[in-house]
């Protein structure tokens, strides 16, 4: 019987150890699918090259499953970015929005401030206009936190889903992923929804420069740390790598010079059926299951959204088969998702014991045993040991190409990694690398963590993306930026071109001609009286009438009145000219009630003129546009008076007692408010400066003492071909279509009249080179003039000029992308800054003559500006200023801006001419008794002639006032040494007496 029973015993133990060891075997033979040979690694790794190859091919490209996509990231960061920007990052649950602070040329230096978003489930799933609406919200939310909201910030987007980028601010959303499904996006461009949603809140704007996947975000973060990273791999809820690749490789995008980082999209490797050979059924079950059947195959059997959900249908299938969990499968068992790939990362960790193992399942409510827990482990250890291997094979394919396109032996390089698969699971990480050690033995790849997330990376990509725009902008106007050096040249060419205007012998051919304006000094202060002053130098004609007084203190009273001078008369005669400002004089003075009263009139003529006195002004040649004939050569003041004249006596009369350009009649103006000023600067639609000079240095005027303002007409320099190595194509361009061609050189490259028309020129040929507008050019930026210097302004200020850049370009025809907007910008300013650097050259002359002038260490002294291009332009002020100080380091300047314009100034120089004639008239009633007619002085010899007789006369020489004493020396020496006979006549010593005759 004890025999019987052992033996049924031994059999049972048989039966049950077959039992387990055939369940054993189901369960390896299950799991053994997700195991992959060397081979079978090696395979993949091929077919994945042959489709990056696919990807970049154009002709191959619409079917190749890795889609290859360009990013338009022309390179890494080199470390010299710097700046401030916002970034978001949307690609799963959270949506982050970070200001990133990078400060220049120091690795290691960025400053970020973060905040984090969730993003529900029916907003992920709902409509497009929902999901971008609600990501505003949350920018509003964190620009409201931060005290940003009025600050325009340029923005990089990190959009982690497979887009089709045109340009590097465009992306067309090609399929959502990772449980995003929202409506009415796919085959959209995302920047466009993002920019519509803003305006539609209406709260803030913000300057989108770059899209971006968490890819591409994360090669970049890494390689702002370590130069040699130029691959990016996220291994977390998704699956995806870029690298940068040889731009001659890559058939979608033009050109073959340098690289671009390519977005693999390697998640939808595997949808032309070429790995179908090693996925399981339990990747076809939740292929199946999923938003997106067919599509994300790599991805799905990669990544950390879809292994735990791998690991649930295999746990069922192993329950239903009563191999685990005693054949139980719960209601949770069956939930999709319940089973997070976290659970894989913690229930493989090597410190977790297996009773942790049981405490997982049993929170998932899954009573399970010992030897479950030890099941259930495998399982994970399975599926996410295939995973890191499949990603290290496709690893593996990019490293080889990087290395044969390079036609290296060998190959050191860095990737860049981010994603809480590879980060947080324990063993991911490993084989990962020892799979790419093994296919790729030639490849040296080392692996850096991104620390800071994909978002740095955006805001990186943004600085990177900005500098590299600048830089092609830069490379292709390099003639318009100049060194200090070359400046300090140009400042030395114009001192030259100044001291040959100021000689006699030199002037004739000087292109500087230094003209003499015979205003000897600036106001001090004891003007008065009631002037009328006139101000021609543009379209716009404007008479004053200035009132100075002296109550208590001195006060300037102002009234003015603009008259327009319409084209026909500008481009007219001289008569009509003159007969327009004489009929404008005569309107004025009736609304002013002072057609009786004859006013001191100065009379602002913003013109080159050769002066022989202070009223006198003979016109050397038009600038500006003017071109009225028969006035060349001839005396402003007379052809005025004559247009006065011919109004007849009964209307006006006027007193022209001076005649200045409106750069004398600046500094007048400023030196009014501030006696140290005697620099004169124009810098609107024309450009000129003057200045108080020795008079022992004028060779045309006579006299060495004292002062008298130059004219230097300097819109003229570099006529004779000095500025001929620093003019560009643009400025010929500009000189041959102007209506002085060879004129006016230096004016034409630095004056308003000028600027907006130079970057209009420069802005047809980018688009025509493709740098620009996608290469389309509008018949309105074709139109010579449509360019305007008020929109270089407006473009250029610093909150709101992309908006007005794009405002500007619509309005020209032009459908701007942002990147076209900061190129613009770029232009614009490169434009404006020589203008500044030009003028600041030009001035650092002078200011370097008046200090040699006054033989002083240091020269203190103040320039009086006016003009629209000086005053509008939001930056122009603050360039010149800071390059003066650096080209004349030994003075301190005052730059006063002339509030009331050059008509003040006129009634200034006029008012010093009054009081100069003033003080001659008293003078001259002073002196008047002592001046005599000649009659006068015929009655005084008259006189002289009786009071000699009576003098003479015995009878008459007691009363005589002429006494006629006698001497008694009788003769003058002849010359001979005798001793000489005395004649009959004696020397009389006359006396005049005072009888009042």
């Amino acid at each position: 019987f004890m025999a019987n029973g052992s033996a049924k015993g031994a059999a049972m133990v048989t039966a049950v150890a077959q039992r387990l060891a055939s369940q054993r075997k189901e369960i390896d033979d299950t799991l053994a699918t997700f195991t992959l040979s060397t081979t079978q690694l090696q395979e993949v790794k091929a077919k994945m090259r042959v489709e990056l190859e696919r990807g970049l091919k154009k002709d191959t490209h619409p079917t190749a499953s890795v889609k290859m996509l360009p990013t338009y990231v022309y390179r890494t960061p080199d470390g010299t970015e710097r700046g401030k920007y916002l970034a978001l990052d949307l690609g799963g649950t959270n949506f982050r929005v970070l200001v990133v602070k990078i400060r220049t040329g120091m690795r290691n230096s960025v400053r970020m401030y973060n905040k984090i978003y969730a993003i529900p489930l029916e907003i992920m799933q709902g409509t497009g206009e929902e999901l971008f609406d609600h990501i505003v919200q949350c920018i509003s939310d964190f620009l409201d936190y931060m005290g940003m909201k009025n600050t325009r910030l340029p923005l990089g987007f990190t959009f982690s889903f497979p887009c089709n980028q045109t340009g590097i601010d465009k992306g067309d959303l090609v399929s959502w992923t990772k449980g995003f499904k929202a409506t009415d996006c796919e085959g959209y461009d995302v920047v466009d929804m993002l920019r519509e949603a803003i305006k539609r809140r209406n709260e803030f704007d913000l300057d989108i420069v770059a899209i971006v996947n968490d890819t591409v975000g994360t090669m970049m973060t890494c390689a702002y740390e370590d130069p040699k990273c130029q691959i990016g791999l996220i291994a977390g809820t998704g699956s995806n790598v870029c690298y940068m690749e040889e731009m001659k490789n890559i058939e979608l995008v033009e050109g073959d010079e340098g690289q671009m980082c390519v977005n693999t999209e390697w998640g939808g490797f595997g949808a032309n059926d070429n790995i179908e050979d090693i996925r399981t059924r339990y990747d076809r079950e939740v292929d199946g299951g999923s938003l997106n059947p067919g599509k994300q195959r790599f991805e799905k059997m990669t990544s950390g959204m879809y292994l735990g959900e791998i690991v649930r249908q295999i746990l069922i299938d192993l329950t239903k088969r009563g191999l685990l969990f005693r054949g139980r499968i719960t209601e949770r068992l069956k939930t999709k998702g319940i089973f997070e790939t976290k659970f894989l990362s913690q229930i493989e960790s090597d410190r977790l014991a297996l009773l942790q193992v049981r405490s997982i399942l049993q929170s998932l409510g899954l009573d399970s045993t010992c030897d479950d827990s030890i099941i259930v482990k495998e399982v994970c250890g399975a599926v996410s040991r295939r995973a890191a291997q499949l990603c290290g094979a496709g690893m593996a394919a990019v490293v080889d190409k990087i290395r044969e396109n390079r036609g290296l032996d060998h190959l050191e390089i860095t990737v860049g990694v981010d994603g809480t698969l590879y980060k947080l699971h324990p063993h991911f990480s490993t084989i990962l690398k020892d799979t790419v050690r093994e296919l790729a033995p030639n490849c040296k790849v080392d692996f850096i963590l991104s620390e800071d997330g994909s978002g740095k990376g955006a805001a990186l990509i943004t600085a990177v993306a900005r500098q590299h725009m600048q830089e092609q902008i830069d490379k292709y106007l390099y003639a318009m930026r100049f060194s200090d050096e070359t400046l300090r040249d140009i400042m030395a060419r114009f001192r030259r071109e100044m001291e040959n205007g100021l000689g006699g012998d030199t002037n004739p051919t000087a292109t500087v001609k230094m003209l003499p304006t015979f205003v000897r000094s600036i106001p001090d202060g004891s003007e008065k009286g009631d002037f009328i002053a006139l101000d021609l130098g543009g379209s716009n004609f404007r008479i004053l009438r200035v009132k100075v007084s002296h109550e208590k203190k001195q006060t300037v009273q102002m009234e003015s009145q603009i008259y327009e001078t319409p084209e026909d008369i500008i481009h007219g005669s001289g008569s009509r000219l003159f007969d327009h400002v004489a009929e404008c004089l005569g309107d004025f003075m009736e609304k002013q009630k002072i057609k009786d009263k004859k006013l001191p009139v100065g009379f602002t003529f913003s013109f080159p003129c050769a002066h022989s006195k202070l009223d006198e002004a003979v016109l050397l040649t038009w600038t500006k546009r003017f071109k009225a004939s028969g006035v060349e050569g001839m005396d402003v003041v007379k052809l005025l008076n004559k247009a006065i004249k011919k109004r007849g006596v009964s209307d006006y009369d006027a007193d022209i007692m001076a005649v200045v350009n409106d750069t004398v009649g600046t500094m007048m103006t400023c030196g009014f408010d501030d006696q140290r000023c005697e620099v004169g600067i124009i810098i609107g639609t024309g450009t000129n400066a003057c200045y108080m000079e020795e008079l022992r240095h004028i060779d045309m005027v006579e006299g060495d003492e004292g002062r008298m303002c130059i004219n230097t007409e300097w819109g003229a320099f570099g006529d004779d071909g000095t500025l001929e190595d620093i003019r560009t194509e643009f400025d010929r361009e500009i000189d041959r279509g102007s209506l002085n061609p060879g004129k006016q050189l230096f004016e034409k490259m630095v004056s308003g009249m000028y600027m907006g028309e130079l970057v209009r020129l420069i802005l047809v040929k980018m688009a025509k080179e493709g740098l620009l507008f996608e290469g389309r050019i509008t018949p309105e930026l074709l139109t010579k003039g449509k360019f305007e210097t008020k929109h270089v302004s407006a473009i250029e200020k610093s909150k709101e000029g992309l908006t007005k850049a794009k405002e500007i370009l619509t309005r020209l025809g032009v459908e701007p992308s942002e990147d076209d907007c900061i190129a613009v910008q770029h232009v614009c300013a490169i434009v404006s800054f020589r203008s500044a650097n030009l003028i600041a050259a030009t001035l650092g002359a002078i200011l370097t003559r008046l200090k040699d002038n006054k033989n002083s260490p240091r020269l203190r002294t103040t320039v009086g500006i006016d003009g629209s291009l000086y005053k509008m332009h939001p930056q122009y002020s603050r360039r010149l200023h800071k390059t003066v100080r650096r080209l004349v380091p030994e003075s301190d300047v005052r730059f006063l801006l002339s509030e009331s314009g050059s008509g003040k100034g006129a009634a200034m120089v006029t008012a010093w001419a009054s009081r100069l004639a003033d003080q001659t008239r008293q003078i001259a009633e002073t002196l008047a008794e002592f001046r005599l007619t000649k009659e006068q002085l015929l009655e005084v010899k008259k006189r002289m002639r009786t009071e000699i007789q009576n003098g003479l006369s015995k009878n008459t020489q007691s009363t005589a006032t002429v006494k006629m004493l006698p001497t008694y020396v009788r003769s003058t020496p002849d010359g001979t040494g005798k001793r000489f006979t005395a004649r009959p006549t004696q020397c009389i010593f006359l006396k005049i007496g005072k009888d009042g005759q």
